[in-house]
């Protein structure tokens, strides 16, 4: 499991790192001293975990965690106790108390293992258009129906999922969610398209051998020249 962790008190850092260096699982990838770096190298290096101080200079630790929330597992390390209920109104992971004690950050790191095995054993079985999603963007959240979703747009680190009316964004890859569809009901279209074949309204000839689509939410998508050739040659009797 990749690991950041957020302190702005080296020392603090440091014994932290002396500690996990116990745990072969876990790979300390960064090491921030502020909320601000530490929201950069997140979306950086898109980490498992984040062990993180809350009270920093600027943003606390809490606040970073309200940015970032559902994107990694926030564990919090602090030398004060009365944040605890704020910091699992945020789903934290874990809060572990300074000085850290080298059997409570064990229990915490096999917490961590238990739902990073669980998690990669799920994300391994291939989605069945009936499944339900489930889908976080900030505070709001849905439970989707694969089939109700009509197109996935990458932006950046994150799609935007297309359902109904709304256009939430997860932190996500088109290629992780592309290894998870079946592409006989969702269609790779581009490099920053995967469309639901149920929902195309009309296609029509484009430049240079590709396609454009008209969705029946009135969205075109354009499929690039290769594309195309594959769809026609999938679909054709």
């Amino acid at each position: 499991m990749k690991a950041i962790i957020i302190d702005d008190e080296r020392l603090a850092r440091q014994e932290l790192k002396n500690l996990l260096l116990a745990h072969k699982e876990i790979e300390v990838i960064a090491e921030c001293s502020d909320a601000i770096q530490a929201k950069e190298k997140i979306n950086e290096l898109k980490p498992d975990v984040i062990f993180c101080d809350i009270q920093m200079p600027g943003k606390t630790g809490l606040e970073l965690v309200e940015e970032i929330s559902g994107v990694v597992d926030v564990v919090f390390i602090t030398a004060h106790d009365e944040h605890a209920i704020k910091a699992f109104e945020l789903n934290a992971f874990d809060y572990l108390l300074k000085p850290i004690q080298p059997l409570r950050l064990a229990e915490t790191i096999k917490k961590l293992s238990i739902k990073e095995t669980s998690t990669k054993t799920d994300n391994n079985s291939p989605l069945t258009k009936n499944d339900m999603v489930f889908i976080k963007d900030g505070e709001k959240c849905w439970f989707v129906k694969l089939s109700e979703i009509r197109l996935f747009e990458s932006e950046g680190n994150y799609v935007r999922v297309y359902f109904e009316t709304f256009r939430p964004l997860i932190l996500r890859s088109l290629n992780s969610l592309e290894s998870r569809l079946n592409e006989k009901e969702f269609f790779r279209a581009s490099r920053k398209h995967i469309i639901n074949l149920n929902y195309i309204a009309s296609v029509e000839s484009w430049f240079n051998g590709g396609l454009n689509v008209k969705l029946k939410d009135g969205k075109e998508v354009e499929i690039s020249r290769r594309q195309a050739v594959k769809l026609k040659d999938m679909m054709s009797l």
